[in-house]
C-alpha cells in the first residue's frame, strides 16, 4: 500500500510552556496552551482519520500475519459493534476484555467505543479469583476472552478451567453464573491454533459469529455519546498489592494520545512497533491511541512480549518507532549482542517511547548507539492521569532526555509539594511529591470514593490535583526528574537514600545486566541498602558481591554501598513491566533467613 508522504515538520508542535509561575522560584509549571484540546469523542475523531487515511495500514499483527487498513478497521469495528449490540451490549455497560495484543483486541476497542460501552481491559495473566473480583466489582455485563492466554516465556495456558470456574456448565445451552450474576455473555476468541475445541462450549459465543452477525459494517446510528462519558476503566497495574479501577473519559484518553503522538512527531509514514500490552495504558493509549490519532501504523509483534518477535517486526515492517519498558529493552539488547538478529534490521528506527519506570542513563546511551533510537522519548505518567503528564521531545538536549522525564504536555499543570503538608509548594530543585492537574485526571476510582479522595485533592481554589506518590524535583525550565516512589525511599540512620541513584551506578557495571535496589530492615540503622542483581550470562569471570560493593564505594558515598547483594534470575513485576519492590523486599527478607545476601 502506497503511503502518503507527509513531512514531520508539518506536524511539529512547538514547546511554549507557561513555565514557572511569574518570577517565583516555586516548583510549579503549566504546559503549553496550544494546540487546543479536542472536544470530540474517540469515534468522532476516528471517523475523521478514516476519511483522510483510509488506505493506510492501521494495525499489523505480526504473529497472526494479518493487517487492517483504517477503512477495514472502521468496517470491522462497526460490524462487531452491531453484533455486540444484538448480544445486549449498550451504552454504559462494562465489557471486560482479556486478550493479548491481536487484531481482535484492536477491533473490539473501537467497537466498544462506538457503542458507548466501557472497555475494561483485564490482564490475561489474572487467575479465576482475580477475574471474578474484577467482573463483580464493575458488575460487568460481557466478557471477551481468548481460548488461551499467552504469557512471556511460558507455554500457552487454556482459559477453559478459568471459565468453568465462572460458569460451571460451559457446555450447556444457556450461560448461567451464580458467582457473577451480572454476566450475560462470554465472547470467545479462538487463538489456540486448534488446541482448544471452542465449539463444544455452547454457553459461549464465538467471536467470528458476533462479527458475522454485525452485517456489512455500516456505521452505527447516533449513540448520543459525550466527550466526558467514561469510556475506559483501567485497573492500576499494582506496584502495591491492591489494584484500583480508574475511570477515564473519551476526552482524556483522546487528547492524551494525540499529545503523545504530536510530541513524537508521528505522521502516517510512521510504523510503530508496540510490544507493551494493550490491557495496560502503555499499549492502549501511548501505543494504539497515539498512532490512531495521527494515521500511523501500529505493529503487534506477539500476544505477549517476545524479544525476538519484536526485533523481527522492527526489521520486517521497516518500523520507525519502538516502545518498551527498561526490562524489554535490556532483553532486546542482549539478543542483539548474541548475534541472533542483526542491527541492520533496525536502520529505519528513529524514535519511540521508554516508560514504565526510570530509565538508567547507561541504558539510554545504548539505545541511542546500538538501536538507532536517537529521537527516543521518555514518558512519565500513571493510570489515573490517562496516563501521560510529562514527556521529553525528540530534540531535547541529551542530558535532559537521560536525566529527566521532560516537561508538561499541553493543558497540564504540575507542582512539587511537601508530602507532609500538601498545601506547601516547594522550591525549584527541592525533592517532594509530584502533583498533577488538568483535563487528563481520572473521574475517580469506580465505586471507591474513599480511595479517590486520598489521591484527588482540591487546592485552596478548588482545583483538583492528583497526588502521584512519586518523589520528584523540578528545575527552572520546568523539566521534572523522578527520583523514586516516596514509599521506596530507604531511610538509613536518618539519611534518605534514593534507590535509583544506586541502580544507575550499578547498571553501568559491565557485568551487570539488570539491578533493582530496595531497603531492608537493619538493627543499627533502621534500614540498609540491598541490591538484587542479574549478572550478564556467559561471563569469563563471575561477578562477586565484593565487586558490586566496591564499584559503588568508589563512585558514591559510603552509606549507599549495598549491605546485601542477592543474585536473582528475574524480578516480580507488574503487567507493564514495573518491578514490584514491595514483593522484592519480602523476597529479600526470606533470602536473609536462608543465609543469603552476605557473600
Amino acid at each position: 500500500m502506497q503511503r502518503t508522504v507527509i513531512s514531520r515538520s508539518l506536524w511539529r508542535v512547538p514547546f511554549c510552556p507557561i513555565s514557572l509561575r511569574g518570577l517565583s522560584t516555586q516548583a510549579f509549571s503549566v504546559g503549553p496552551t496550544k494546540p487546543p484540546l479536542l472536544e470530540q469523542t474517540v469515534p468522532e475523531h476516528f471517523a475523521g482519520v478514516v476519511r483522510q487515511y483510509g488506505d493506510v495500514n492501521a494495525v499489523i499483527s505480526h504473529h497472526q500475519r494479518k493487517r487492517l487498513t483504517y477503512d477495514a478497521l472502521d468496517r470491522d469495528s462497526n460490524a462487531l459493534a452491531r453484533g455486540l449490540q444484538k448480544l445486549g451490549v449498550k451504552k454504559g455497560d462494562r465489557v471486560a476484555v482479556s486478550l493479548g495484543n491481536n487484531i481482535e483486541y484492536a477491533t473490539a476497542t473501537y467497537a466498544l467505543f462506538k457503542l458507548g460501552a466501557i472497555l475494561v481491559p483485564l490482564n490475561p495473566a489474572f487467575n479465576a479469583p482475580q477475574v471474578l473480583s474484577a467482573l463483580n466489582h464493575l458488575t460487568a455485563s460481557h466478557l471477551i476472552i481468548g481460548a488461551e492466554t499467552n504469557l512471556p516465556r511460558k507455554a500457552p495456558r487454556s482459559n477453559i478451567p478459568l471459565l468453568s470456574h465462572l460458569v460451571p456448565d460451559l457446555e450447556g445451552s444457556k450461560l448461567e453464573s451464580e458467582l457473577v450474576p451480572s454476566l450475560q455473555k462470554i465472547i470467545l476468541v479462538n487463538n489456540s491454533d486448534g488446541r482448544v475445541a471452542t465449539e463444544a462450549y455452547r454457553s459461549t459465543t464465538q467471536y467470528e459469529k458476533v462479527l458475522e452477525d454485525g452485517g456489512a459494517g455500516q456505521a452505527l446510528p447516533d449513540q448520543r455519546l459525550d466527550p466526558h462519558n467514561i469510556v475506559n476503566i483501567q485497573f492500576t497495574s499494582g506496584t502495591t498489592s491492591m489494584p484500583k479501577a480508574a475511570c477515564l473519559s473519551h476526552r482524556s484518553i483522546l487528547n492524551n494520545g494525540n499529545s503523545i503522538g504530536d510530541r513524537m512527531l508521528l505522521t502516517p509514514n510512521d510504523v510503530v512497533c508496540c510490544p507493551p500490552p494493550l490491557f495496560h495504558c502503555f499499549g492502549c493509549i501511548l501505543g494504539y491511541m497515539a498512532t490512531a490519532t495521527h494515521g500511523s501504523t501500529i505493529v503487534f509483534p506477539s500476544e505477549a512480549f517476545n524479544a525476538l518477535a519484536t526485533l523481527e517486526s522492527v526489521r520486517d515492517y521497516n518500523c520507525t518507532a519502538l516502545y518498551g519498558v527498561p526490562t524489554m529493552f535490556v532483553e532486546e539488547l542482549e539478543l542483539l549482542a548474541s548475534g541472533r538478529i542483526s542491527t541492520e534490521g533496525l536502520k529505519h528506527l528513529r524514535t519511540g517511547i521508554a516508560a514504565g519506570s526510570s530509565i538508567p542513563a547507561e541504558l539510554m546511551r545504548k539505545l541511542h548507539k546500538i538501536m538507532n533510537l536517537t529521537e527516543l522519548t521518555i514518558c512519565y505518567g500513571m493510570t489515573e492521569t490517562s496516563p501521560v503528564s510529562l514527556m521529553t521531545t525528540t530534540d531535547d538536549p541529551i542530558d535532559k532526555r537521560i536525566d529527566s522525564v521532560g516537561r508538561l504536555l499541553p493543558h497540564v499543570k504540575a507542582k512539587v509539594v511537601n508530602p507532609a503538608d500538601r498545601s506547601q509548594t516547594l522550591e525549584v530543585g527541592q525533592r517532594g511529591e509530584l502533583a498533577v492537574s488538568g483535563y487528563l485526571l481520572m473521574k475517580g476510582y469506580w465505586n471507591d470514593e474513599a480511595r479517590t479522595r486520598e489521591v484527588l485533592v482540591p487546592d485552596q481554589n478548588g482545583e483538583m490535583w492528583m497526588h502521584t506518590g512519586d518523589e520528584a524535583s523540578m528545575d527552572a525550565e520546568g523539566y521534572v526528574k523522578i527520583t523514586g516512589r516516596i514509599k521506596d525511599l530507604i531511610i538509613r540512620g536518618g539519611e534518605n537514600i534514593h534507590p535509583l541513584e544506586v541502580e544507575n551506578c550499578l547498571f553501568a557495571h559491565p557485568k551487570v545486566q539488570e539491578v533493582s535496589v530496595v531497603g531492608l530492615p537493619d538493627e543499627r540503622y533502621g534500614e540498609c541498602v540491598a541490591a538484587f542483581v542479574i549478572p550478564h550470562e556467559k561471563l569469563d569471570e563471575k561477578l562477586t558481591a565484593d565487586e558490586v560493593r566496591g564499584w559503588v564505594k568508589t563512585r558514591l558515598s559510603h552509606h549507599l554501598v549495598p549491605k546485601y547483594v542477592f543474585w536473582v534470575d528475574n524480578y516480580p513485576k507488574t503487567a507493564s513491566g514495573k518491578i514490584q519492590k514491595f514483593k522484592l523486599k519480602e523476597q529479600g527478607m526470606e533470602m536473609l533467613q536462608q543465609g543469603k545476601g552476605l557473600q
